[in-house]
């Protein structure tokens, strides 16, 4: 089913909000410097220094919103980045200042990727 524009601004402001905060914009970078294998979250709390409590409630909110994907292995959660919804985010975005009126020039945009 194909989403309205305002489904899709909504579905956006709220992905935007939950990486709004330093703790889970970091979870965010480090786990797609972990794509696609993703990390447990020991290895995501040893590597960020967040408290165990705190770095699940991060993890909660980045799920809710589709953000990261969660696979249980034995007693363990793995989490990875979803790549998806994150490019969704990111073509949404692009289209309106790359393309549509050119705000930011496509060039600059994949210059600072590489």
């Amino acid at each position: 089913m194909k989403r309205t524009e305002t489904e899709q601004l909504v579905r956006f402001a709220d992905m935007l909000a939950a990486m709004g905060t330093e703790p889970r914009l970091r979870i965010i970078r480090l786990l797609l410097s972990a794509h696609p294998n993703g990390m447990v979250v020991g290895e995501i709390q040893s590597e960020l220094g967040i408290p165990a409590s705190t770095l699940s409630h991060h993890l909660e909110k980045l799920k809710n919103e589709d953000l990261v994907k969660v696979q249980r292995e034995s007693t363990f959660l793995r989490y990875s980045a979803n790549a998806e919804a994150l490019q969704d985010l990111l073509t949404f975005l692009y289209a309106e200042c790359c393309t549509r009126n050119k705000a930011v020039k496509p060039e600059n945009i994949v210059r600072i990727c590489k």
